[in-house]
């Protein structure tokens, strides 16, 4: 039996939407984040020494990171679906957007978070002063390089239905975090329209759903 140790808010919802996408049978731990620190309990790291979600058991197999995860319950258990096939552009496309979504697209969204935070955990007396550091970090690096990232998801989906092409794949959701991460503080707003259909998309099916149903309330929507 599979079991995701799920943490509330973060990465591990989508695989619990993939899990649904593959019509298997899984369990769910729940794990909730520290209220003030929001990071994960210590319990988690009973599971992993890093103390990280997304986390799965699958008998007595351990795996981590969520494109890992992702790329295992596809070639494991999906038996050809939600993956091109071997060799075709869309094969290329696919490898692409499962690595784009953590590597380049999700350091600007935490750095926005990060420097949103930190003027109001700094002493009352250091608080203009990491505000005025901060908002200058925002305005001159990464709202630009996230008004760039958004602005090339928008041109990419402009090419196909979906990231890895017409059909829907499990490289979609892997980009759903990112872009639902944009969509509740990273700007994305009615100047990227494709970005807002796509989303629309993915909320509408039936599995996406099902996994909001068994993982509980997810604050990344809005």
């Amino acid at each position: 039996m599979i079991t995701v140790h799920h943490l509330n808010n973060s990465r591990s919802q989508r695989v619990l939407w993939l899990l649904e996408e593959l019509g298997l049978e899984y369990e769910i731990k729940f794990y909730q984040r520290d209220p003030k620190t929001m990071l994960a309990p210590p319990s988690l790291r009973e599971i992993h020494p890093l103390g990280k979600s997304p986390v799965i058991t699958d008998g007595d197999l351990t795996v981590a990171e969520s494109g890992a995860i992702v790329e295992y319950l596809v070639e494991r258990y999906g038996d050809g679906r939600f993956i091109p096939p071997a060799g075709s552009p869309e094969r290329l496309r696919y490898r692409y957007w499962l690595h784009f979504a953590e590597g380049s697209a999700m350091p600007w969204l935490l750095l926005k978070l990060i420097f949103t935070r930190v003027p109001s955990s700094v002493p009352a007396l250091l608080r203009p002063l990491a505000r005025l550091i901060c908002n200058g970090v925002l305005v001159k690096l990464v709202n630009p390089q996230l008004t760039r990232t958004l602005s090339y998801l928008e041109a990419e989906l402009g090419r196909s239905t979906w990231f890895a092409g017409d059909s829907f794949s499990a490289a979609d959701i892997q980009m759903s975090f990112p872009i639902e991460g944009a969509h509740s503080r990273g700007g994305l707003d009615s100047r990227y329209p494709k970005l807002l259909h796509y989303l629309d998309s993915i909320h509408a099916r039936p599995a996406y759903q099902r996994a909001l149903e068994r993982g509980g309330v997810y604050a990344l929507l809005r």
